[in-house]
């Protein structure tokens, strides 16, 4: 008999650094598309215009935006209001320490 080679036999390659950065959008609202629980929990730190931002609520790193929260101020449904910000954006997962490699634009 010959060897099965279906692609569920052979490995994928894998790439150590694309685990290593964060995606390249991401939001903390879990009814939004782009929300990732598994990456959430590893802590992301937002770099907006060159500083450290703790209010991110979505960001984007190939359009150049974040969304943060507009203060106190919720909409009809109870969401936050949230403004859409446009600048250089750079992500790092902070459980890798302080030379975790970077995504940015």
């Amino acid at each position: 008999m010959t060897e099965d080679t279906t692609p569920e036999a052979t490995p994928a390659p894998t790439t150590s650094t694309g685990a290593d950065v964060p995606p390249d959008r991401l939001a903390i609202n879990p009814r939004s598309d782009w929300f990732d629980a598994e990456k959430l929990q590893r802590g992301v730190g937002i770099r907006f215009k060159g500083t450290v931002r703790t209010n991110v609520e979505e960001y984007c790193i190939s359009e150049g935006w974040v969304r943060v929260q507009a203060g106190k101020t919720m909409d009809r449904k109870g969401n936050p209001l949230t403004l859409k910000l446009s600048g250089p954006v750079e992500a790092w997962y902070e459980d890798l320490g302080e030379d975790a490699p970077v995504a940015k634009a």
